[in-house]
């Protein structure tokens, strides 16, 4: 494909990043009119507002009936923080790693909270670490879904049903997409900003009865700021998990995600989430099936992402570059396609190699995808016209 047949079809919507990421379809501003803003959010009405979300979170999400789920501040890298801070110490702590943000997990446990017992279970982007190695008579801490990588976990069956330490599991590009098996996991969190298409800015922690359990019988020896204290005096500060929050939400957001929740359930609830992003998975995977320039990140297609698509660049020409020009020819690509107006944000991560990342969850359709798929053909074909010139 070359600059004279560029493709005549363009996506409805040329969003793909993986966070903030697109909006439900047929969203608008007036999605927000109801917002109770310029209200206090320990005003009943707004309270009230918050606690639905909570409520509608559950439902979708399935949550057993005494896990805990509330909102926290800083997005998900506060719920994961909060986790971290509050809970580890104990037990020895097995820290997995595939990708940016289960490294900087374990640069967090490591270099700040300096746990003495601390295994690092790592792999390369593309791989999983082997699960078979994973200690659960330590606590253990990973992300479910790779965000950086296009890499997640197949399944919970690696994990122990008769744990004796603590799952706590960073879902935030899963949740909503993903099946997590909720017996096996003792700490999740995410952030609205993910497979929902919600604003940024707040977390969710979710907690299962041995979290709370663990929060209620240890003292971190270390302080703790005031957004990451979860108890007083000894016992679980339940408001918490009541739509009593630790800081002061953003309504707007408040009722942004109060939208993309009754958009999720209309569509059919958790099931029809995780269909529309495995459909858009497909829709990649069918594409890179029949072209021969490009490959997931991931090759195993166990443990493929259906969120966060990561792909390589593997044409000869490019794998003949130095690292410093193929990462100027993918960014190459991504600038071309940004200028087109038919992809936005789609380059890998800064971290990650060169390459291209596409967001595949829910609020995406498969048929923009599609579409798409021409043009990234189209910008190869460019770019390889340019790198030979």
């Amino acid at each position: 494909m070359t600059e004279s047949s560029k493709p005549t079809t363009r996506p409805a919507n040329p969003n793909f990043s993986s966070g903030p990421c697109a909006k439900r379809p047929g969203w608008t501003p007036a999605v927000l009119e109801p917002a109770l803003t310029g209200r206090s959010h320990r005003a009943k009405p707004a309270k009230a507002r918050i606690a639905e979300v909570l409520d509608k979170s559950r439902a979708l999400l399935g949550l057993p009936d005494d896990y805990r789920i509330g909102i926290v501040a800083a997005s998900d890298t506060g719920a994961v923080e909060m986790a971290l801070w509050s809970l580890l110490g104990p037990r020895g702590v097995d820290m997995l790693a595939w990708e940016s943000f289960g490294s900087g997990w374990v640069t967090d446990v490591v270099k700040q909270l300096k746990l003495a017992d601390v295994r690092k279970l790592e792999a390369g982007y593309g791989d999983l670490p082997d699960l078979a190695q994973v200690d659960f008579s330590r606590d253990v801490v990973f992300t479910w879904n790779g965000t950086t990588s296009g890499v997640c976990v197949p399944d919970g069956d690696w994990i122990a049903a008769d744990r004796e330490g603590l799952t706590i599991c960073d879902a935030t590009s899963a949740a909503f997409a993903m099946e997590l098996p909720w017996d096996k996991l003792d700490v999740v969190t995410y952030s609205w900003q993910k497979v929902l298409g919600g604003e940024a800015q707040h977390g969710i922690l979710i907690l299962s009865p041995r979290a709370v359990a663990r929060l209620e019988s240890f003292t971190p020896d270390r302080p703790l700021p005031k957004i990451f204290r979860l108890t007083k005096g000894g016992k679980l500060i339940e408001g918490v998990f009541k739509g009593e929050t630790i800081n002061t939400p953003s309504m707007l957001a408040v009722e942004d995600i109060r939208d993309a929740l009754d958009w999720a359930q209309g569509l059919g609830g958790l099931s029809a989430l995780i269909g529309r992003s495995q459909a858009n998975l497909k829709v990649i995977a069918d594409w890179v099936a029949a072209t021969d320039w490009v490959d997931f990140l991931a090759t195993d297609p166990a443990v493929r992402s259906s969120t966060s698509i990561c792909l390589k660049v593997v044409s000869g020409w490019f794998t003949a570059l130095s690292d410093e020009d193929q990462a100027k020819a993918a960014k190459r690509m991504v600038a071309l396609l940004d200028a087109e107006g038919v992809a936005y944000d789609i380059g890998a991560y800064r971290d990650a190699p060169p390459g291209l990342r596409l967001w595949g969850g829910a609020t995406v359709e498969a048929a923009d995808l599609q579409a798409l798929t021409a043009w990234l053909d189209w910008a190869h074909a460019t770019v390889r016209a340019e790198f030979a010139a």
